[in-house]
């Protein structure tokens, strides 16, 4: 069984025993995961700016009360750090405030 390749979903990986391929299928299935909730996240501040982008401050403020628990379930998640977070927050509640 040494050197056999493996493959998991897409990708390969040349793990020898079943707890590295365990492993390897638990990380393939944690990156599909983060990467769902990291567009999400994204999605969500994209909404927020595009309203703002319109002028229009019901709509942005709508956005914006749905993009921060979305925000916040990234920093639950250890998807995004805690002051990071808080930056993007911030800068987009600034913005919101302008209008």
């Amino acid at each position: 069984m040494l050197g056999l390749i493996f493959t998991i979903g897409l990708e390969t990986t040349l793990a020898n025993s079943l707890s590295a391929r365990k492993r390897a299928r638990q990380s393939e299935k944690n990156r599909r995961q983060n990467t769902s909730q990291r567009s999400h996240v994204r999605t969500a501040i994209k909404s927020v700016l595009k309203a703002l982008a319109t002028g229009d401050k019901a709509a942005a403020q709508a956005a914006f009360t749905a993009a921060v628990p979305a925000i916040d379930r990234s920093v639950a998640k250890g998807l995004m750090n805690k002051n990071k977070a808080a930056r993007h927050k911030s800068r987009l509640n600034a913005h919101v405030k302008v209008l």
